[in-house]
């Protein structure tokens, strides 16, 4: 095995988000009279120390980079997340956006063994609606190819009973257009979640295997707009990643569709009651009410109320916040209640939900056809792949 270029070292840990003091930390380096954990850390970047492979494995994993990268001749470019169309406050966390690059990353390496399986086994024709579509020509001609193209049904998608069932009704008819849809807001533990204000979906698009990924930490009652949002981006044919703050006209524009598709304009502005909007209290209580019947969030309705200036900017600032401070509460309870429930959804239930009926159904038949074999398949379903026989066919606790 080639020695390690310490510059590997450096470059893996700054991409991980770490300055030294918490990698030193993280990587369980001790200190001793002569050096502190962090001098011992620096040693090792700036090639006075060799590291052992110990220490390499524990890189390895602290950082997020497979074994063998810290063996290149130097360090690789930055692979590309396709457009960043976010607007960062300067409060997030370095580390947060090291777990999107992983994020992205481990569902871009997914992409490309399904692309190459279907190619291989010319089992798709490629997907007319990728990136036909122009900002310049504007929103209303796109809100209507979308609403054809899924046959989408408002009427439909309210009857749900559930929050969860009207997601996945949209999700279902996106997916029958050839998008496979990932529900993923961590790297597989609660301890790599990431908030919405870093991510809140990203696109790949691509013409055999476009994905779409929305993060699952966020409300349910938001997911359906996000994944209309990315979608959109799939019909303009760019790849990117989006956040929680619409700043870029690109950003503007798929959030523009996506609420004309989930409510349109004509629709709140004949059977919303502005009346309500001369108090908080009433307005609160509207909006709920409003959002409720549709299966969308109560953030999102300020959004559009916002958007046709029945709201101020102030208005909607000050109910964003009341809103997600009472989602973020509701949660915390729910997850406590969880604790102290017995039993709950299986693994594979779980984890059946994140990959979606798309990417499950295609893993099968692509590995049945020997397309795909068992560890690319387990790659492609983020599971072991001692776990991949039962993916298919358990819904059930074990």
């Amino acid at each position: 095995m080639p020695a390690v270029n310490p510059n590997i070292l450096r470059w893996a840990r700054e991409t991980a988000g770490f300055d030294l003091a918490t990698a030193s930390r993280k990587l369980s380096l001790s200190e001793s009279k002569e050096s502190s954990a962090e001098d011992k850390l620096r040693s090792y970047e700036v090639g006075e120390k060799t590291p052992s492979r110990t220490l390499l494995l524990k890189m390895s994993k602290q950082y997020r980079r497979p074994l063998l990268a810290f063996y290149l001749h130097e360090p690789p470019r930055t692979g590309s997340r396709g457009e960043d169309f976010r607007t960062l406050s300067h409060s997030v966390d370095p580390s947060q956006e090291a777990l999107v690059d992983a994020l992205i990353r481990n569902v871009k390496a997914r992409q490309e063994i399904v692309k190459d399986s279907l190619v291989a086994a010319q089992d798709r024709d490629p997907i007319e609606f990728i990136g036909t579509y122009r900002i310049d020509q504007g929103t209303q001609g796109l809100v209507e190819r979308i609403r054809d193209s899924l046959n989408l049904d408002l009427v439909e998608y309210r009857k749900s009973r559930t929050q969860d069932d009207a997601f996945k009704y949209l999700r279902d008819s996106v997916e029958r257009l050839g998008v496979f849809t990932l529900l993923l807001g961590n790297l597989g533990s609660y301890h790599t979640n990431l908030s919405t204000e870093v991510f809140r979906g990203f696109a790949l698009s691509d013409n055999i295997a476009p994905f779409i990924v929305v993060n699952d930490q966020d409300a349910k009652s938001a997911w359906s707009v996000t994944l209309l949002h990315e979608l959109v981006h799939l019909w303009l044919g760019t790849s990117g990643i989006s956040g929680a703050r619409l700043e870029r006209a690109v950003e503007k524009f798929c959030d523009k569709v996506a609420s004309e598709l989930l409510l349109p304009e004509t629709e709140l502005t004949n059977q919303f009651r502005f009346s309500s909007l001369s108090t908080r209290e009433g307005a609160i209580e509207a909006i709920d009410s409003f959002a409720t019947e549709r299966k969308v969030s109560s953030r999102f309705i300020t959004f559009r109320l916002l958007q046709i200036n029945a709201i101020n900017q102030t208005q909607f600032d000050d109910f964003g916040i009341y809103f997600f401070k009472r989602w973020k509460d509701e949660r915390n309870k729910q997850k406590i209640k969880a604790r102290a429930a017995e039993g709950g959804p299986s693994y594979y239930l779980l984890k059946r939900h994140q990959v979606g009926a798309a990417l499950l159904e295609t893993s099968e038949r692509l590995l049945q056809s020997g397309e795909l074999s068992t560890t690319r398949a387990a790659t492609v379903l983020g599971v072991r792949a001692l776990k991949i026989e039962k993916m298919f066919t358990e819904n059930n606790p074990e």
